[in-house]
């Protein structure tokens, strides 16, 4: 069942007739096409892409053939009111996460003859939360340029090397293997940047010590993301504890992951690794996230998880727990995993995760 019929199905059930998508986002998962002007309205009856000229051709190419693209002679919102005119609407979701104060005052002003209700953007994300058999073929596919991605990286790192040298071949290396774009800004931070699980590339030459490079593809819409830590040098006895610390608080998150598992779970058994350790306060974020058309959705591998959130098939997670020290250096080790629609457990991840030490 295409994107689109399940968003129908989902419409219905909300009791309403139609609904506007106007996040990019959005309107790819239901549409098939990528663009970034125009709307996409589904209805109880006929479903629509509306843009200009620039993406007609296009979109009558590649968009799902269940849409009609329409390219209006007058604004696109008086154009949406005609359609729902037509299929006979009353009451309309919009997307309320993304929708912006002036554009929903917009919309009260020309579909004013229809009733407006927030509800798409939580129906997307219900949607989107679990991948079919497809999806995950093409998050598999992404994370195979990323796998690539680490070991040419391997090969290319030198001393005269900056962090923005480390992130941009990464990111080139990724686009010429076929990745339409990066899933997010890289990181690649060494020595006591290491320390900032966000830190941003530095135009300076790699510090000794601790290298982390968090990276991922996007293929068709869809992300990959991965984090290894490798060592500039030689790592001292401390260091090498750190690692093995982080390493098997996430191998133990690994092997307790399956369907029906809470999500909540996970993240304390890394955690609970990592605390015994004598590294309580040192793992501020959560174990992971859901991975998907954004690099962050749901469902999230965290202490603040509801109890009732549970790994499903479909689900694509994180698995990425991290010790930070401040102001002298940090480590994480990130892999991405699914439940596969027979409810096993699949490892999208293959790069190595033992200490790896460079120059």
């Amino acid at each position: 069942m295409s994107h689109l019929s399940k968003f129908q199905i989902s419409l219905q059930k909300e009791g309403a007739d139609a609904a506007i998508i106007s996040d990019p986002i959005g309107q790819r998962y239901l549409s098939g096409f990528r663009f970034s002007d125009g709307l996409v309205l589904v209805t109880k009856g006929e479903s629509y892409l509306i843009t200009d000229f620039r993406y007609a051709e296009a979109a009558r190419k590649q968009a799902d053939p269940a849409l009609q693209v329409v390219v209006p002679q007058s604004g696109q919102l008086l154009c949406v009111a005609g359609l729902l005119a037509d299929n006979h609407c009353k009451t309309v979701l919009f997307e309320e996460q993304s929708l912006s104060f002036a554009s929903h005052a917009r919309y009260c002003e020309i579909l004013c003859d229809f009733q407006l209700k927030g509800g798409a953007s939580r129906i997307l994300a219900e949607l989107r939360e679990r991948k079919d058999g497809e999806e995950l073929a093409v998050i598999a596919r992404a994370q195979s340029i990323t796998d690539a991605a680490f070991a040419h990286i391997l090969e290319r790192i030198s001393p005269t090397m900056t962090e923005v040298d480390v992130a941009v071949e990464l990111e080139f290396f990724m686009r010429r293997s076929g990745a339409e774009d990066v899933a997010f800004h890289t990181i690649a931070v060494s020595g006591t940047a290491s320390s900032l699980p966000h830190g941003v590339p530095r135009r300076v030459p790699l510090e000794k010590g601790f290298l982390t490079m968090d990276f991922g593809a996007q293929v068709d819409g869809y992300c990959s993301d991965m984090t290894r830590t490798v060592v500039l040098g030689k790592a001292d006895a401390e260091m090498k504890r750190l690692y093995e610390t982080v390493l098997s608080a996430q191998r133990a998150a690994l092997d307790a992951a399956a369907e029906g598992v809470a999500c909540r779970s996970l993240d304390k058994i890394a955690r609970d690794i990592i605390d015994g350790a004598g590294y309580r306060g040192c793992f501020g974020h959560s174990l992971g996230h859901g991975v998907g058309m954004l690099v962050h959705e749901d469902p999230r591998l965290s202490q603040s998880a509801r109890e009732n959130s549970l790994l499903s098939r479909g689900h694509v997670v994180t698995f990425e727990p991290g010790i930070y020290i401040e102001e002298k250096y940090g480590c994480r080790i990130e892999d991405m995993a699914c439940i596969r629609p027979d409810g096993s457990f699949y490892n999208f991840t293959q790069s190595p995760k033992e200490l790896i030490e460079l120059f």
